[in-house]
C-alpha cells in the first residue's frame, strides 16, 4: 500500500493536539472550522507537521487541501477572516472553468513529504511511521475551495525564479533576426510600436533584436528610438507608450556561429518569458543567402515547446522555379507548412484588403466578374523613383522582385472563384487554381525595358545591361470564367509619375442608342472600375452621363469614393496590417508553398529566355513613360492603357 506525506513548517504552539486528515468516512469541510479528532497528522521536531493518508486520492486533491490547510492555521495572515487566502482568488476565478476537469486526477506520490513555505514546493522522500489504511478525502463542494489546480498553473503563479515577476512575462515573444537592418530600423520595430500602441500587441509582450553586431540592450533601444513615432490619431501617452515598448526590446549578440547564436536567443527568451507559456514570431530580415543557414539553426535551438512558432520570411522566395522549390523543400524539412508566412509588403496595402470586399461583399458587382461583361483588367505599378538598392535588385530585377509575388497575387485575388469561408487557406486554396491556369509566358507577350542613368542624376546605377526595371505584358487564364479576357501588366521604375492601381474595363453597351452623341472616340464611353492606391486611395466608377443644357452631349466623369476625404483616418503601414495577421494567424495575404510554384512556372521560360540573352529591355529616359514597345503590346490586344 502506498502513502502520500506532506509536512508544513509550524512552530509548536500552533498545535497542541494531533488531527486526523483521512478518517474512514468521507470528511465535510466547513467553509472556516477546522475539524475536530484528527489522527493522522504528526507531529515532528523542528516545528513541522506531517501528513499521512491514502495516497492517490489524497494526492488528487493535494492543492485544495493546501489551501484549506494554510486558510485554517491562519499560516499566511493570523488576522484573516474566514475565507479563501487572497491569493487563492484569482487562481480560484480562473480556473473555475474547468473545477470539474480537475476534481479528478491521475496524479499519485509515494513516500513524499511536501514541504509547503510561502511561494514555493519542496518535494522529499520520506516513510511513515506506521501503516494507516487509505481514505478518501471528500470535500463538500459547497464550500467553493478549489480542490486541483494544475501543476503548471500553479508553479507559473508562485515560482520566484523567473528573471521577471510573472505578472509581466509575455504571452508572445517577437524576434527581429538582422535586426540592425535598414528594413528592420525603418519598417519592422516602427510597425512594431504602432501595433504596441494601438493595443494590438499585448502589453507585456517580449521583442528581441538578433543580428551579429556587438551591443547591449539599450544600444539596440538608442538605435531605433529615432524611427518610432506616433501617428497623428494616436498622440496621447506616446511618451509613456513609446517608454514601455523599449523596456519590453531586448538585444543578443548572435555572432557568426547561427546554431549557437539561436540556442543564446532561446534561453534569453526562456529568461524573459520564465515558466509561463508564450507564442513565439521570428521575422528572418536576412539576405537570400543566409536564410537558410538562419532557418536551420531557428528551427533546431530557438522555437518555444510551450506555444506555436511562426516564421516570417522576407522575398525574394527564390531565383526561378529551381531554386525557389529547393528553398522550400529545404524550409519544409524544418517547419510545417502553416509556420511559414512569406511576406510581401505590397500586399499589405489597403487596395488589396479591398479587392475581396468588393467582389463578395456587392451585389452589384457579383455577376459583372467574368469574360461576359469584362473587356479586360489592367494591374499598374509605376514608381517614379530609381531602383533602392543597385546590388539587391541588379540580382533579381523587377520579374522576381515585383511581378513574382506582388502583381500575379493581385490577379490571383482579383480573379479568384468565390472561397467557401474567409479562413486564410480557403482563400489560398482559391488563388491557386488561378495561378496553375495563367498560361506560361512567351517572349512576344512580354515587354522589357531599363531606365537610361547616369551618375549625375542621382540614382542608383549599379545595373548591368539585362535588368530590367521595367516590365509590361498580357496574361490570359484559361478557365471558364476569364477565357479570352488579357490582363495585362505594367510595372516599372523611374516612371513619370507615381501610380499603383488596377483598372477593370468593361464591354461597351451594345447596339447603344447614344453612339452617336458620345464622340469620335466610343473607347470613352466603356464604363471603367478603377480601384486606386496611390497617389490618392479611391474607388473610381466611370459612367456615361448627359451633359447638362440644351442639346443630347454625353460624358463619362467619374465617381468618386476618395478615401482621405471620406475616412478622417491616418492608413496604417502595410507592415503592421501584415504582422497582425501573422499574429492573428491569418494567412491569406501570404503566399503557400504550392502558389509560390505556381507563380515561378508561369515566369521561369521568359526568366530563362532573359538569362540567355534572348531578350534585351528596351532602354527608356529615366522620369519618361516607358518604352514605347508597350504601347505596341495594348494596341496588339486592341486595349488602350487607361491611364493614358
Amino acid at each position: 500500500m502506498s502513502f502520500c506525506s506532506f509536512s508544513v513548517p509550524l512552530s509548536e504552539s500552533s498545535v497542541s493536539t494531533p488531527f486526523s486528515l483521512c478518517s474512514r468516512t468521507p470528511l465535510k469541510v466547513p467553509p472556516c472550522n477546522f475539524p475536530g479528532a484528527l489522527n493522522n497528522i504528526h507531529s515532528l521536531t523542528g516545528g513541522r507537521l506531517v501528513c499521512y493518508g491514502g495516497g492517490a486520492n489524497f494526492c488528487r486533491r493535494f492543492y485544495g487541501l493546501r489551501l484549506w490547510i494554510l486558510e485554517s492555521l491562519n499560516l499566511r495572515q493570523r488576522n484573516r477572516k474566514c475565507g479563501p487566502a487572497h491569493e487563492f482568488k484569482s487562481i480560484r476565478s480562473q480556473e473555475k472553468d474547468h473545477l470539474a476537469n480537475h476534481l479528478e486526477t491521475t496524479s499519485s506520490c509515494e513516500g513524499q513529504v511536501i514541504n509547503l513555505h510561502n511561494d514555493s514546493i519542496e518535494t522529499t522522500s520520506t516513510q511513515p511511521p506506521e501503516e494507516s489504511s487509505a481514505q478518501n478525502y471528500e470535500p463538500d463542494v459547497s464550500t467553493e475551495v478549489v480542490t486541483s489546480i494544475e501543476s503548471k498553473s500553479f508553479q507559473q503563479t508562485h515560482s520566484s525564479s523567473s528573471s521577471i515577476e510573472d505578472s509581466k512575462a509575455p504571452s508572445l515573444c517577437i524576434a527581429v533576426i538582422g535586426a540592425t537592418g535598414e528594413l528592420a530600423r525603418g519598417k519592422i520595430f516602427p510597425a512594431l510600436f504602432a501595433l504596441y500602441y494601438s493595443g494590438f500587441l499585448p502589453e507585456n509582450v517580449g521583442i528581441f533584436g538578433y543580428s551579429r553586431k556587438d551591443l547591449t540592450d539599450e544600444e539596440l533601444r538608442s538605435i531605433i528610438a529615432s524611427t518610432l513615432t506616433c501617428r497623428v490619431d494616436h498622440q496621447s501617452n506616446c511618451g509613456d507608450k513609446l517608454d514601455a515598448f523599449l523596456s519590453r526590446t531586448f538585444y543578443l549578440n548572435g555572432g557568426h556561429d547561427n546554431k549557437h547564436g539561436m540556442s543564446k536567443l532561446n534561453a534569453r527568451m526562456e529568461q524573459i518569458e520564465g515558466k509561463s507559456e508564450a507564442n513565439r514570431i521570428f521575422y528572418l530580415s536576412v539576405p537570400q543567402e543566409a536564410l537558410l543557414d538562419v532557418a536551420s539553426c531557428l528551427a533546431s535551438n530557438a522555437q518555444t515547446q510551450k506555444g506555436w512558432n511562426r516564421i516570417i520570411i522576407e522575398k525574394p522566395f527564390g531565383f526561378d522555379a529551381l531554386t525557389s522549390h529547393q528553398l522550400t523543400k529545404s524550409l519544409l524539412s524544418k517547419f510545417q507548412e502553416k509556420q511559414l508566412y512569406r511576406i510581401d509588403h505590397l500586399l499589405g496595402r489597403n487596395l488589396i484588403e479591398n479587392l475581396t470586399v468588393l467582389r463578395f461583399a456587392n451585389l452589384v458587382f457579383q455577376p459583372l466578374w467574368s469574360r461576359t461583361y469584362i473587356r479586360n483588367v489592367q494591374v499598374i505599378l509605376s514608381e517614379d523613383l530609381a531602383v533602392p538598392t543597385g546590388r539587391y535588385f541588379d540580382g533579381y530585377g523587377i520579374i522576381r522582385d515585383i511581378v513574382h509575388s506582388h502583381i500575379l497575387q493581385t490577379i490571383a485575388l482579383l480573379a479568384m472563384e468565390p472561397p467557401i469561408s474567409l479562413d486564410g487557406e480557403d482563400i489560398r486554396n482559391e488563388k491557386v487554381k488561378v495561378l496553375r491556369s495563367i498560361r506560361k509566358l512567351e517572349p512576344s507577350d512580354i515587354i522589357l525595358g531599363q531606365y537610361k542613368a547616369s551618375t549625375g542624376d542621382k540614382v542608383d546605377v549599379y545595373l548591368n545591361s539585362l535588368t530590367p526595371t521595367y516590365f509590361a505584358s498580357a496574361l490570359f487564364i484559361d478557365n471558364a470564367r476569364w477565357d479570352g479576357v488579357p490582363f495585362l501588366i505594367k510595372a516599372g521604375l523611374g516612371l513619370i509619375n507615381h501610380r499603383v492601381e488596377i483598372r477593370i474595363q468593361f464591354h461597351r453597351v451594345p447596339g447603344n442608342l447614344y453612339r452617336e452623341r458620345v464622340g469620335h472616340n466610343i473607347d470613352l464611353a466603356t464604363n471603367e472600375l478603377i480601384l486606386r492606391d496611390a497617389p490618392d486611395e479611391a474607388i473610381l466608377v466611370r459612367v456615361n452621363n448627359k451633359i447638362p443644357g440644351l442639346g443630347l452631349q454625353l460624358d463619362s466623369p467619374e465617381l468618386n469614393l476618395l478615401y482621405k476625404d471620406k475616412y478622417k483616418v491616418e492608413v496604417p503601414d502595410s507592415y503592421e496590417h501584415l504582422l497582425l495577421d501573422v499574429i492573428d494567424g491569418d494567412s491569406h495575404l501570404f503566399m503557400r508553398s504550392d502558389e509560390l510554384a505556381a507563380a515561378w512556372n508561369i515566369l521561369t521560360p521568359i526568366l530563362h529566355e532573359i538569362d540567355r540573352k534572348n531578350v534585351a529591355p528596351e532602354l527608356y529616359e529615366l522620369g519618361g513613360r516607358g518604352p514605347t514597345g508597350a504601347y505596341y503590346l495594348w494596341a496588339k490586344h486592341g486595349v488602350p492603357w487607361g491611364e493614358d
